[in-house]
């Protein structure tokens, strides 16, 4: 049963390094003015932007050291990094991987360099487990009515019936199809949700 993602995000993060701390500070809230700037004039809306509160990294050293043609070498390093991360919300699931690869090809041109990825957010199972459980019921008696054809009998009642694990196949999943290998699937806003149900039924 294929689950369709109710929501995703656009999720964008950059990290600036250096040994002046205010200084970097101000380089960050330069660059996330100017991202937030551009992600608004193209439509978004203020309310659907996400801002994370800047994380900031202190190495407490100005260097470090390497292993350069077998000899312990040091080097300098910036002693502070901040990251930022901003993220978009968008309804509109299909178009999410497309909208992000705009956004970073903007910002690419616009000399804000950033990462940028999509987030989907899933119905949580319990909001589909009947209607899995109901089309495993379905499957199997259709099952049950051709081996019972083959048999020359008639499919009757239930007899007795257990649910299996429900299993997760989508975006961060790899399945295994009927050759044996395995595949990603190509739409990351889907996700398909697996219940291995065994049902007996009386034949008569």
């Amino acid at each position: 049963m294929n689950m369709t993602a109710a929501s995703s995000t656009i999720d964008i993060s950059f990290s600036i390094s250096g040994d002046d701390l205010q200084g970097i500070l101000k380089q960050a809230e330069s660059k996330k003015s100017a991202i937030v700037t551009y992600i608004t004039s193209s439509g978004y809306s203020k309310n659907d932007i996400k801002i994370e509160n800047i994380k900031v990294n202190d190495r407490q050293k100005y260097y470090d050291y390497e292993w350069v043609e077998g000899k312990r070498v040091q080097v300098k390093i910036d002693r502070y990094s901040v990251n930022q991360r901003l993220s978009i919300k968008s309804d509109d699931v299909k178009e999410t991987e497309n909208k992000a690869s705009k956004i970073e090809l903007a910002l690419i041109n616009k000399d804000l360099t950033a990462d940028v990825s999509s987030n989907y957010i899933f119905p949580e199972l319990n909001s589909i487990k009947p209607l899995l459980i109901a089309e495993s019921t379905k499957n199997a008696r259709i099952a049950g009515e051709q081996f019972a054809n083959d048999s020359q009998a008639k499919l009757g009642k239930i007899k007795t019936a257990s649910q299996g694990q429900i299993t997760i196949a989508g975006q961060y999943y790899y399945e295994e199809n009927g050759d044996g290998s395995n595949e990603k699937p190509k739409e990351p806003y889907l996700q398909k949700a697996r219940v291995v149900s065994t049902i007996v039924f009386f034949l008569e």
